[in-house]
């Protein structure tokens, strides 16, 4: 599985003109399933997510001459009682190493990428509660909009050594 992890003040997914899923502070996911992935990958990556220390712990000083407020680095979206915004995105395995069309063959197909992204997310319900993790609408045409908070991006594969 492949994500792309941000750290967010705010985020949302609209589908057909309509808000279907909002959060304030705390992570957007952008999830790719690949046709080699299975629920060994699921339990990684929902462990990886939940435990990555991308906000920091304002109750100490930052150490460092930037503008942090607090020391960085320090605390997950579950220690800061944050909120998890995932959209499934099988474009994430598109391949465009040939030619100007992009080749989605890695890509895992609709109803078992569909088992895996749900079993994903309820892993992140059950740890954090299901009010604070929201998803899009699986296979819908999605705006995502988003306040990316640092700017923090982390992408990552379940698959890299």
């Amino acid at each position: 599985m492949k994500v792309v992890i941000q750290r967010v003040k705010q985020a949302s997914v609209t589908v057909n003109q309509q808000v279907v899923s909002q959060i304030n502070r705390g992570l957007m996911l952008l999830v790719g399933i690949s046709t080699e992935d299975n629920q060994e990958d699921v339990a990684k990556l929902a462990n990886k997510v939940l435990r990555l220390k991308l906000f920091e712990d304002q109750g100490e000083e930052a150490g460092t001459k930037t503008e942090w407020v607090g020391k960085p680095w320090q605390k997950s979206v579950g220690d800061i009682s944050g909120e998890i915004l995932s959209v499934s995105q099988f474009t994430l395995y598109g391949n465009i190493k040939k030619g100007a069309k992009p080749d989605f063959h890695r890509a895992q197909k609709g109803h078992v990428a569909q088992e895996l992204y749900e079993s994903f997310l309820e892993i992140l319900r059950t740890d954090l509660g299901q009010d604070r993790v929201k998803d899009g609408q699986f296979g819908a045409m999605m705006d995502v909009a988003l306040v990316n908070d640092g700017p923090v991006t982390i992408v990552w594969d379940t698959r890299d050594k």
